[in-house]
């Protein structure tokens, strides 16, 4: 069929049946995407196949790990340079259509990851297959990079599975089991990895009818009435959790599906609106953050860790989440604390978060019988990394190394949780100081994916890459930072929170100022994150760095702190909590915030990411703006502190600050560091 036609990215094969088997294998590249070169042979093989009409067409990925990642975040980032992204969303759209137009059956075998573009190509096909397998899970993130699906899937999907599961799969930006999936209808089959290719086949051999109620679904809900119904509910639903001026993408996913029309005019709608967000600043940005994490990820790729063993000491919040999470992660952990009564609630909040991710008893049990009490210590032993997670004291974290370090393996690595102090200072306590490192943990471990890597001027290069590797093991992404207080993330979210806390007690209802610092786009008010995190970790923290930087603590927190009100915790701080939510009194709705509210938390952090710059606590500003944005959530789609001040302007922030610090005092004085290169805009950002 194919004689004389050579492809780089695709092979075919015909069986005796007639059924063709393509198979994706995109050349020099270790995960199959969507190049504009894989787009175009296979419009060269469809068209030919369209002559030459086979019985079937399964199309498959030959690479182990996954089936299709997605369109190339690189290319279109050079289409959108060039002013070309619509030109590139009409060829996408163009090269699956024709796929779907083959005028015999088609089904796309999917294994592992399938994301994107690869679900788009996928809904392109009449029939999906799954492999049940952990690792196949079914997406369409496209809003995360501050778009929507353009080649097609915004245009089927609701069509297929129904409107209201379609546009909650596109707007959360989740993704699906392959039970999950078929559950949706948005897969026809799922089978065992091994079973794959032969189950397409028996599809394109015996094609099933779709159910009738998920046709009916998909007919009721995609009609005119519905979608001038369903479109106003869906906008509020979504107003709730993000701002159109922030993140414009579900808003104009939602408008678009609500125009309708056949199939050829949802994708000219498609294709116009999608292309208008790529060229926007929030996708700009958004695109910068995706290639941050890849590079925090890259960080500890091909390194051997060889952790099987972790022992953590210190079984409270932070200790216990950090040893449940290593255990999820298929670990063997050993979680000690002076008595078994501080060990269980760490246990208890570990089959918790086991029975939430895992689902079943047969992946619950593993996961329980890798994490064990240990009073006694003896896990230091056999530990090859022993993690410190007790409170920010230095002298009992110190006292601690002296006792556990004689017991550890030569090889193993000791570690601290610790949020502030410097490694500087920790380590000469320490015999074999260029084993010991910081692994600061962020609050709730389970959610928070930084794990901030801190160095000191006595750490082993092999064993900050050991601890790199470990990072990405279980999930987490490693920035390296200086052991200097504060780290990064504490550094610039301490002045922050303090000059909430310090309006608060001039008058500033919490309430206004949370709804302020999230309308800029944090996804936490300051007052209800001091609850969070605890008001007796914020003032300890706060406590190490106020020296440093030159900060008091306000009035406030030390009074709650006497009467035993840690915040969330306790269930009383600066707010009362109730079943795990703040309880947030009413604002009078008269009451006007001072108008410099915004500035005077936002410019205290910017501040501080300038000074964290200037003093090397991270080497460049692409690893400062991740750090800020994955350890504290700031703004993603204003792209990091850092390129935010870019974008506004170094000069007219800077004077904001001096004009803060004429009114309020020295915490505003503009730090070293405002007049770096890459600030004003003469270095080009490398992400």
């Amino acid at each position: 069929m194919f004689e004389g036609l050579r492809f780089r990215h695709w092979s075919s094969e015909q069986d005796a049946d007639g059924i063709v088997v393509l198979s994706l294998d995109r050349e020099h590249s270790s995960v199959n995407t969507l190049a504009r070169a894989v787009l175009e042979e296979l419009n060269e093989i469809i068209e030919r196949l369209s002559f030459e009409l086979p019985k079937g067409v399964i199309v498959r990925s030959a690479k182990a790990a996954g089936f299709i990642a997605g369109a190339d975040i690189k290319e279109f980032e050079q289409f959108e340079r060039a002013g070309t992204v619509l030109d590139a969303i009409r060829f996408g759209q163009e090269a699956l259509n024709n796929l779907a137009r083959l005028r015999c059956p088609t089904v796309a075998a999917i294994h592992g990851h399938c994301m994107g573009g690869g679900t788009e190509l996928s809904l392109a096909c009449r029939y999906r297959v799954a492999s049940r397998d952990p690792s196949t899970r079914i997406g369409l993130p496209e809003v995360k990079l501050g778009i929507f699906p353009g080649w097609g899937g915004s245009s089927r999907l609701p069509y297929l599975v129904g409107a209201p599961l379609a546009l909650e799969f596109m707007l959360s930006g989740r993704n699906a089991s392959a039970e999950n999936a078929r559950t949706m209808g948005l897969v026809d089959a799922v089978t065992s990895p091994e079973m794959l290719v032969e189950r397409a086949r028996e599809i394109i051999r015996r094609p099933p009818a779709r159910p009738i109620g998920q046709r009916l679904r998909a007919w009721s809900t995609n009609i005119w009435p519905s979608r001038q119904i369903l479109a106003p509910i869906m906008r509020k639903q979504t107003a709730a959790k993000a701002r159109p001026e922030h993140y414009p993408a579900p808003f104009a996913l939602i408008e678009t599906w609500r125009r309708g029309g056949g199939l050829s005019q949802r994708l000219r709608n498609e294709a116009k609106a999608v292309a208008k967000l790529a060229q926007s600043s929030t996708a700009r940005n958004l695109v910068r953050v995706f290639f941050l994490q890849e590079q925090l990820k890259g960080l500890g790729a091909g390194i051997d860790h060889g952790i099987r063993h972790v022992h953590v000491i210190g079984a409270g919040v932070m200790g216990g989440d950090i040893a449940a999470w290593s255990a999820l992660r298929g670990f063997q952990v050993t979680l000690q604390d002076r008595e078994q009564k501080y060990i269980d609630p760490a246990l208890q909040r570990a089959r918790e978060l086991f029975e939430k991710r895992l689902k079943t008893p047969d992946r619950i049990k593993p996961a329980l019988e890798r994490l064990r009490s240990d009073v006694e210590g003896a896990g230091a032993a056999q530990a090859d990394l022993l993690i410190e997670a007790i409170y920010e004291n230095a002298e009992a974290k110190e006292n601690l190394y002296r006792d556990a370090e004689p017991k550890m393996k030569a090889d193993a690595l000791l570690a601290s949780n610790t949020s502030s102090i410097p490694l500087d200072e920790l380590r000469k306590a320490v015999q074999q100081p260029q084993r010991f490192l910081g692994l600061h943990y962020f609050n709730p471990v389970a959610l928070m994916p930084l794990v901030e890597i801190v160095r000191h001027d006595k750490l082993d290069a092999a064993a900050e890459k050991r601890a790199f590797a470990f990072c990405k093991a279980i999930d987490k992404l490693p920035i390296p930072v200086k052991g200097t207080p504060g780290f990064l993330v504490n550094r610039i979210l301490v002045p922050y929170m303090l000059e909430a806390i310090r309006m608060l007690s001039e008058g500033v209802p919490g309430p206004v100022l949370d709804k302020i610092a999230r309308k800029f786009g944090m996804p936490m008010g300051p007052i209800e994150l001091a609850d969070t995190v605890g008001l007796d970790v914020a003032a300890s923290v706060g406590r190490e760095l106020s020296e440093f930087l030159k900060l008091e603590i306000p009035e406030g927190i030390e009074g709650l702190l006497a009467s035993g009100k840690r915040g969330k915790k306790d269930g009383e701080g600066f707010y009362k909590w109730e079943n795990g939510k703040p309880v947030k009194p009413e604002v009078d709705p008269s009451y006007v915030a001072p108008a410099d509210t915004e500035d005077r938390m936002i410019l205290p952090m910017l501040n501080e990411a300038v000074a964290c710059l200037h003093d090397g606590v991270v080497s460049s500003p692409d690893l400062c703006d991740a750090g800020v944005i994955f350890g504290t959530g700031f703004a993603p789609f204003r792209g990091g502190p850092i390129q935010h001040i870019r974008d506004c302007g170094a000069q007219m922030l800077k004077q904001k600050l001096q004009s803060l610090e004429q009114r309020l005092g020295g915490r505003f004085s503009p730090r070293a560091g405002w007049d770096h290169p890459y600030l004003q805009g003469d270095v080009q950002p490398q992400a």
